[in-house]
């Protein structure tokens, strides 16, 4: 593992030159896939950094989506806006990812876990698009701070009764259930706003809303995974509070996503409807990981895997159309078929995955978390039908009033597409479509 933080560390030695970056990244990722999916042992431990495969997906994708910013943030490169600090940015943010879902010790987990924090801050202050991005950096800032010093708290105090924090060793002690349940709490809140749930979500659109092209897509691509990738290494810890509070997460998680979901239809801005509908999708995989059932917990870490993918191209999209017409609204962006015939093909491809539609990645993570819920109380079927047809709704929504309509005759004329930004669309698609295909390759 410790061979490829150093190949990202390299990487920072060459931030004068964007393309050596770009397809540095591309070839970290193609050896990384390569290497772990022949001899996956022989870097699965070293010097306190471990592997195992939900860390490999969840890096492989972090590897994959910095090398797709790149590619779509081309406009930072040809304005010359600072880009050697934009590529260290992003690989300071690579590094704390990797370094995030491979650390085997509690600490260095809430050490990188935290750290990605300010590479965020840093690209939607610095490369955001309207004033606004202050309020929306102390949102985020406050939000995630406020949730994350309980974490701390508790795992030096699990460091004080048990002397380890190695995962895997590392062991609450025998309290009453009060305490416990306080401590769990103390311990998931963090992950929970990271995720981010209902009632603690606002700090997504905002934060969407107002960075740049590159910080929505790491945001949606990778950023949200942290919170899920946090649950599975700490909710096995109280694992018994946890399974008699499962009722409690998973009605969050449906009537959360149902509820946003009634929100996105009546948003009015691209990037808000999307970062809306990736608070539903969140809301899914809350549900299969805490209802503790294998299939709960492939189908969380495979939706997570398809939402970043599907998600993270949702963005390129509504930012190529920004950057065409200078508006986000739903109201100024009408009738693109009309002029951009070409890209309403990707408006479709990938409205189709966020709907979950076959043969998309998301289309196998929803039947297994479908399972992995209805399994676990028939009546939650309900809800999650309901969840379902309403993320259809909001995506034909998304996608009927962008590409139909009419446009605007202050626009005469306009560029298609370039083949680069083609190129950035169909490595989101290319994988979204191809996994399904060797799904069982995500399972040990």
């Amino acid at each position: 593992m410790l061979k490829f933080v150093l190949m990202i560390l390299m990487m920072t030695f060459s931030f004068n030159s964007w393309l050596s970056v770009q397809l540095s990244l591309f070839l970290a990722s193609s050896i990384f896939g390569l290497l772990s999916l022949s001899h996956f042992g022989v870097f699965q431990y070293g010097y306190g950094l471990g592997l195992d495969w939900v860390g490999y997906v969840l890096i492989f994708l972090s590897m994959w989506i910095m090398a797709l910013v790149l590619g779509a943030s081309e406009s930072v490169n040809k304005l010359g806006a600072h880009k050697s600090l934009f590529l260290i940015v992003n690989l300071g943010l690579l590094l704390s990812l990797v370094m995030t879902f491979s650390c085997l010790d509690y600490l260095l987990f809430y050490i990188c876990f935290e750290s990605s924090l300010i590479p965020t801050m840093i690209l939607i202050l610095g490369w955001g698009y309207q004033p606004e991005r202050l309020q929306a950096g102390v949102y985020l800032l406050f939000y995630t701070l406020f949730a994350s010093l309980p974490l701390l708290i508790s795992f030096l105090s699990l460091y004080s009764s048990g002397g380890s924090l190695v995962m895997e060793l590392s062991m609450v002690p025998n309290l009453s259930r009060s305490l416990v349940m306080t401590w769990y709490l103390c311990s998931v809140l963090a992950f929970i706003v990271k995720l981010p749930v209902y009632l603690v979500h606002l700090w997504l659109p905002k934060a969407h809303v107002e960075a740049p092209v590159a910080g929505s897509m790491i945001l949606a691509g990778v950023l949200l995974k942290l919170g899920g990738y946090g649950l599975v290494r700490v909710c096995p810890l109280f694992s018994g509070v946890s399974l008699g509070l499962s009722w409690v997460w998973v009605s969050l998680g449906l009537v959360g996503g149902v509820m946003v979901s009634l929100v996105c239809m009546r948003q009015g801005d691209m990037k808000a409807l999307i970062a809306y509908s990736s608070v539903a999708h969140m809301g899914m995989v809350l549900c299969g990981l805490m209802v503790y059932s294998w299939w709960g917990l492939v189908g969380a870490v495979v939706v997570m895997v398809g939402h970043g993918l599907c998600s993270s191209g949702l963005f390129c999209l509504a930012n190529m159309s920004y950057e065409r017409l200078g508006s986000r609204s739903l109201w100024v962006n009408k009738g693109l078929l009309n002029f951009m015939p070409t890209l309403a093909l990707w408006w479709f491809a990938l409205s189709a995955g966020n709907m979950a539609a076959p043969p998309t990645l998301n289309l196998l993570g929803e039947v297994n978390l479908i399972v992995s819920i209805i399994s676990w109380s028939g009546v939650s079927g309900v809800m999650v039908a309901l969840l379902s047809f309403l993320s259809a709704a909001y995506t034909l929504y998304l996608f009927s009033l962008t590409q139909h309509g009419k446009y605007f005759s202050s626009v005469f004329s306009c560029c298609c597409g370039e083949v680069r930004e083609y190129l950035v669309l169909m490595l989101h698609w290319l994988p979204l479509n191809a996994l399904i295909l060797v799904g069982y390759l995500l399972v040990p």
